[in-house]
C-alpha cells in the first residue's frame, strides 16, 4: 500500500529539500522566499487533508438528535392514523386524506434529514476549496518568478532596456532556476492530490484536477524555456 497512496510526510520532506537547494544556489533571490512558503503550506495543508478523513462527530451527533426528535414528535402528534379508523366506512374519506397528508409529511421529513446529513459534506467541501484557493495563488506566484527568466538573455545580440529587470546571465544558473520553479509546481499538484485522497468526492476531485492542470500547463511552459537553454549544449555534443 506504500506505493498506492501519497505520503504527506514524504511530500513535506521533498519540499524541505528543495528549499535547501534553492537556498544554496540562490540565497538572495525571491524564489527562496517562495520555497519557504511552499514548505509552510505543505505542512499546513497536509494536516488539513488528514483532518478531513475524520468525521465531524459533533455534527453527526446533532443529526442523530434531530432525527430522533423528529421521529418522537411524529409519533407524538399521531399523524399516522390507526388502522381501525381506515376500516370505518364513514371515516374512509378522512382516513385517505389523513394517510395522504402523512405520506407528504414523511417525504418532506426525509428530504429535510437528507439535507441535514449532507451538511458535513458541504462543510468539508467549503474547507477544501478555501485551501485550494491558497494553493492556486502560490502557483501563480511561482509563475511570476519565472516570468522574466527569458533564454533570450543568453544571446550575444541581447541588449537590455533601461527598465529591464535583473537577469540571470549564466546558462547553468538560469536552467537550474527554471528547474526549481518546475519542481515547485509539481509539489503543489501533489499537495492538492492529498485532498482528493482524503475525501472521495467527485467535486473535490474536479477541483484538484483543476489545480494539477494549472500547475502542469505552467510547468510545460517552463520546460520549453529549459529546452531552448540546453539546445546549444546538445548541438555541441551530438553524441550525448
Amino acid at each position: 500500500m506504500r506505493y498506492r497512496t501519497l505520503d504527506s510526510k514524504l511530500i513535506i520532506e521533498t519540499a524541505e529539500q528543495l528549499e535547501k537547494r534553492v537556498a544554496d544556489r540562490f540565497p538572495d533571490a525571491g524564489l527562496h522566499g517562495v520555497a519557504i512558503e511552499l514548505v509552510s503550506l505543505s505542512r499546513d495543508l497536509a494536516k488539513e487533508a488528514k483532518a478531513l478523513e475524520a468525521p465531524i462527530w459533533w455534527l453527526r451527533g446533532v443529526i442523530i438528535a434531530a432525527i430522533a426528535a423528529g421521529a418522537l414528535m411524529f409519533l407524538f402528534v399521531g399523524t399516522i392514523l390507526p388502522l381501525g379508523r381506515v376500516s370505518a366506512s364513514h371515516d374512509a374519506i378522512q382516513s385517505v386524506q389523513g394517510i395522504e397528508s402523512s405520506i407528504n409529511v414523511i417525504i418532506l421529513a426525509a428530504l429535510g434529514f437528507l439535507a441535514l446529513i449532507r451538511t458535513e459534506e458541504r462543510i468539508k467541501r467549503k474547507q477544501v476549496f478555501r485551501k485550494l484557493h491558497g494553493l492556486r495563488s502560490l502557483i501563480h506566484v511561482i509563475d511570476m518568478h519565472q516570468l522574466t527568466k527569458d533564454p533570450a538573455v543568453l544571446s550575444a545580440d541581447f541588449k537590455p532596456a533601461s527598465h529591464s529587470p535583473a537577469r540571470i546571465t549564466d546558462r547553468a544558473d538560469l536552467a537550474r532556476y527554471l528547474d526549481y520553479c518546475s519542481e515547485m509546481l509539481s509539489i503543489t499538484g501533489k499537495i492538492a492530490a492529498l485532498f482528493a485522497q482524503s475525501v472521495n468526492d467527485n467535486v473535490f476531485v474536479d477541483g484538484v484536477n483543476d489545480i494539477e492542470t494549472l500547475a502542469s500547463n505552467l510547468s510545460r511552459k517552463i520546460w520549453q524555456k529549459i529546452t531552448l537553454i540546453n539546445a546549444p549544449l546538445r548541438s555541441a555534443h551530438p553524441d550525448t
